[in-house]
């Protein structure tokens, strides 16, 4: 008998590490006949052409204690799960537990090494291979037969690690499937040419079954792209190509992972598949273009922004994608301070005037403003966006496109916009003095207009008004205010420990520690675990700083006082800086001192 269907190994095993209540062991041996019925009826469902064995091998007991979804006596909130288990089992049997993350796994190794079907019938993974050893993902310890075949087979000793069955059938679908596609696509896709000389060469045209085959095999690696996208949580992906092959690079947590590395001729059909997706002109390779996708994520939607560039080795894409659980959160949830918060609300209810989002790209400006917009568009208001592209389509906001070869842009729009009746209007960017201008006269005629700029810091955002042309008592009767921010990796909840750094390292970092501060702090860092992979971080917050105009400011404007002035009259009004929240966001343990000096600098 297997061990993960020794019922009493298992459930003694989980008592002696106190997984598992000798209640809840009691309720799983009484309920275990009627829970493998009910999860054979479910696989059954999924898989119809399994044969009745084929179920029955496919489930075992580790499945069924697991699909209890029993809490954990020690740990409140936290469940039983098939990876605790095997985890113990591992332990127990002396063999290292091996948690599969995609990112850090080899598309060739795990797909070249064993045949599919092989890996498939067993459920085997090889992961990784050096100095003639060849390290295999299994979910069946009792498997050395097999192991030993591996070896004969590839001349190489095996070292077997344990993992879960779920995570070797999951990652064993997504890699040979990608890898079939992709091979597939790329023998479709190759084609000899034979070169008779200077003025023509032999190329052979594919026959309509062929181009249809390789369509098809194309439009399975796209999809299997794009769900594991999903799945990593990422927030960009990169198809770049390189001399003689194509990265697929994807964006999470604001840093860059190479996933996959193409074939060169696979590149282009690839990059055609997503611009047809994205209803942008296949035929156009020499000029820049951008396009959206909006694709359903089991029952939710998201929207992919498309941007393609012609590169040195051919076009480059860049998926941006969008999703509305992150570009449309509650305002009090984005991670302002209390002080900020209340500031940042008056600015939300005012009747009128600008409002400025600041910030390099990527540091969150979108989802302030659309968490924004979401929050005050009510049947009564007529809410105005004027964006270059559209990030995300919502039904409750009126969304203009900008178009310049339709001269649709910032300025020309802004002057008919008003004719529209709006209360509310969200302009993308202001960029020049045309647009700035029309902002500003919206504003007075009674508007709220919110927008955004590149620069550094809230109070630098005046300077740059007024660096457009804008008239300084302009800008001090219509400016309610301005944010800058930027984003900080949050440390990994399931890694966080504590450690203490003197406030004299804590100065090192940049940040505003105050003369008088204790000796040192406790603070948090992220040790790294496989759920963050390795890096201590996991997801993202917000830092910002925010300033309301008063009348003091107003003054120094029309006086022409220098932007240094304006921002220490700021500070003494109440403005905490970006130091200063990243600090407060360091001490609360959201984030850590070294992610605080990389996103705001050292003075």
């Amino acid at each position: 008998m297997s061990t993960l269907n020794d019922e009493k190994y298992l459930l003694d095993l989980l008592q002696q590490n106190r997984l598992l209540t000798t209640e809840q062991r009691s309720f799983v041996e009484s309920r275990k006949a009627q829970q493998r019925q009910f999860l054979l009826r479910q696989h059954s469902a999924r898989r119809k052409t399994d044969t009745d064995k084929e179920r029955e091998d496919s489930l075992n007991f580790v499945d069924i204690i697991a699909s209890f979804n029993l809490e954990l006596s020690a740990k409140k909130g936290q469940l039983l799960t098939e990876e605790l288990i095997v985890r113990a089992v591992a332990k127990d049997l002396g063999l290292p537990f091996k948690k599969l993350d995609p990112l850090e796994l080899d598309l060739k190794i795990v797909t070249k090494t064993i045949p599919r079907i092989f890996a498939f019938r067993h459920l085997l993974l090889p992961f990784a291979m050096s100095n003639g050893v060849l390290e295999v993902a299994i979910c069946n310890p009792e498997n050395k037969t097999v192991l030993a075949e591996i070896e004969r087979a590839n001349q190489l000793t095996v070292k077997p690690y344990l993992a879960t069955k779920s995570d070797i059938r999951k990652t064993l679908a997504e890699f040979f499937g990608f890898q079939s596609s992709i091979t597939a696509a790329e023998s479709h896709l190759a084609r000899p040419l034979v070169d008779l000389g200077n003025l023509e060469q032999y190329v052979r045209i594919s026959s309509t079954e062929e181009a249809a085959s390789s369509d098809q095999h194309v439009t399975s690696a796209v999809d299997h792209m794009f769900n594991y996208a999903f799945e990593q949580r990422a927030s960009d992906i990169h198809i770049e190509p390189k001399r003689d092959q194509a990265l697929v690079r994807l964006r999470i947590d604001g840093v860059l992972h190479t996933i996959y590395k193409l074939p060169k001729v696979v590149h282009a059909a690839v990059v055609s598949r997503i611009k047809s997706l994205a209803r942008m002109d296949i035929a156009e390779k020499r000029r820049p273009q951008d396009g959206r996708i909006k694709v359903d994520r089991g029952g939710q939607e998201a929207e992919i922004r498309v941007s393609t560039v012609p590169v040195a080795f051919g076009e480059k894409a860049v998926l941006r994608i969008l999703d509305p659980e992150i570009l449309f959160q509650e305002v009090d949830k984005i991670g302002f301070s209390k002080r900020d918060l209340e500031v940042y609300q008056s600015f939300m209810s005012a009747p009128h005037g600008i409002f400025l989002v600041t910030g390099p790209t990527g540091s969150g400006k979108s989802t302030t403003l659309y968490s924004t917009l979401k929050q005050i568009a009510t049947p009564e208001k007529n809410v105005v966006t004027v964006e270059d592209p559209v990030e995300m389509v919502h039904e409750e906001f009126n969304q203009i496109p900008v178009q310049p070869q339709l001269d649709v842009t910032f300025s020309t729009i802004l002057r008919n916009i008003l004719r529209q009746d709006p209360d509310i209007i969200m302009i993308g960017e202001i960029r020049d003095l045309d647009t700035a201008v029309n902002a500003v006269q919206a504003a007075l005629t009674g508007h709220l207009v919110f927008s955004t700029l590149h620069t550094n810091d809230a109070v630098a955002s005046i300077s740059r008004l007024l660096d457009l042309g804008v008239q300084p008592f302009m800008v001090g009767a219509t400016l309610l205010g301005a944010m800058a921010q930027r984003l900080v990796r949050r440390i990994c909840p399931h890694c966080s420990e504590a450690f203490r750094l003197s406030a004299e390292e804590l100065r090192a970092f940049g940040l505003p520690v105050p003369s008088a501060a204790e000796e040192e702090f406790e603070l948090r860092r992220g040790k790294g675990c496989q759920q963050c992979r390795g890096t201590g971080y996991l997801g993202r917050c917000g830092i910002f700083e925010i300033f309301a105009m008063s009348d003091k400011i107003r003054k120094q404007i029309s006086a022409g006082s220098s932007e240094t002035e304006i921002r220490q009259t700021a500070r003494e009004e109440g403005m905490t800086t970006l130091k200063d929240d990243a600090w407060r966001k360091v001490k609360s343990g959201i984030t850590t001192p070294e992610e605080a000096l990389r996103v705001t600098g050292a003075d």
